[in-house]
């Protein structure tokens, strides 16, 4: 049925599908629906303290007995620059004033903690089969654990160079992210983020090259939205796709109905990569705050710090019905996207490529 059936034996499920782990948008719920539709759920801890994501595992467990992903960041912690840190909360200072909360308080100093010790021993005791890295892998005594707790291990990569990095740390799949793709960019061995974002490979380009580089399979990653796409990515070398925009429209979804009506009404060349949200480059269908101080810019601080300034900002402009300062991630592939429960979606999704699969057989034959 499926012409490469590596990462279906690895993860022991029935369809090469990969939901996305988008952190903050996908709910367990969202999870166990694919995995019940045989795909692989993701549930995206990155954002979560240790004991919220110990509990959505185990609120995972009880809705299905299927594997699991669980995926993590592992950036470089921010740096305290408190000048750059007030830079930027004055940039912004037009925006506060034309909402009306120029005089309330500062806004909180929001940061995040990669992937350490406490996560580290989430699971060892809930041992998710799956556990996938963004922005590179933790240091070789953490992975050494993972493993150890019988998870297998997958990281995003947006080059070659970054997949044979993976590869030679003992991945045990490797997502290439192109630049299609919604959200973050995995991207951890540029020096400049910013400025190497105008040279990532596209999905098209970047899989087969990936494929003939490394020995372990390889995930699809970015544009994917249809059977037609996920046939394509196999016609690559890949042997699995990570789906994640079309997937924003899901009932099981916790995406905001502001965002719901950008993915329903975006077109095909409304997206952008824009470093204004986060301080690290990501996709998103582009808005206000995006075109006026980015794509990219210089003025946001590390990662994640500029998400604590323009907290204030989302949510007055959201009371009023206007997401002008809300990240509103996307692939370029929203247009292609449906309106449908997750267990159907990934079933339709798993139908489409099978049947070009075997018009693709009878035309050979």
């Amino acid at each position: 049925m499926w012409p490469d059936r590596r990462l279906i034996d690895l993860f022991k499920i029935e369809h090469p599908l990969i939901l996305a782990p988008m952190a903050g948008f996908g709910t367990v719920e969202l999870a166990a629906a694919v995995c019940e539709a045989g795909g692989l759920g993701s549930i995206g801890c990155a954002t979560m303290q240790p004991q919220i994501a110990a509990k959505a595992i185990q609120d995972f467990r009880g809705l299905t007995s299927k594997p699991l992903n669980v995926n993590f960041f592992c950036h470089l912690p921010a740096s305290r620059d408190a000048e750059r840190e007030q830079a930027w909360h004055r940039r912004l200072l037009p925006y506060y004033r034309e909402l009306g909360i120029d005089h309330g308080p500062r806004p909180s100093r929001m940061d995040l903690a990669p992937f350490g010790e406490p996560m580290c021993e989430v699971l060892e005791s809930t041992k998710p089969e799956v556990v996938s890295f963004h922005f590179g892998l933790p240091d070789h005594a953490l992975l050494a654990r993972v493993k150890a707790a019988g998870c297998r291990v997958m990281s995003s990569a947006t080059t070659v160079e970054e997949a044979r990095w993976l590869e030679a740390r003992g991945v045990d799949a490797i997502i290439a992210q192109g630049y299609e793709a919604g959200g973050h960019r995995g991207m951890f061995l540029a020096t400049d983020l910013n400025n190497t974002i105008a040279s990532q490979p596209g999905t098209l380009a970047l899989v087969p090259q990936i494929v003939d580089a490394v020995s372990v399979p390889v995930v699809a990653a970015g544009g994917i939205a249809d059977g037609r796409g996920i046939a394509a990515a196999f016609a690559l070398g890949a042997s699995a796709t990570q789906i994640g925009t079309a997937y924003l429209r899901c009932p099981e979804a916790v995406t905001s109905s502001l965002h719901r009506h950008a993915l329903r009404h975006v077109r095909e060349d409304a997206t952008l990569l824009t470093n204004v949200f986060s301080g690290r480059p990501a996709r998103a269908i582009a808005n206000r705050l995006a075109i006026e101080l980015g794509p990219i810019s210089d003025a946001p601080p590390d990662f994640p710090l500029p998400i604590g300034a323009l907290r204030p900002l989302q949510a007055e402009a959201e009371l009023k019905a206007c997401s002008d300062f809300t990240p509103l991630w996307s692939g370029q592939s929203a247009p292609l996207g449906k309106e449908m429960p997750a267990k159907a979606l990934t079933l339709k999704l798993a139908r489409e490529a099978i049947e070009r699969f075997r018009h693709l057989d009878a035309d050979d034959r």
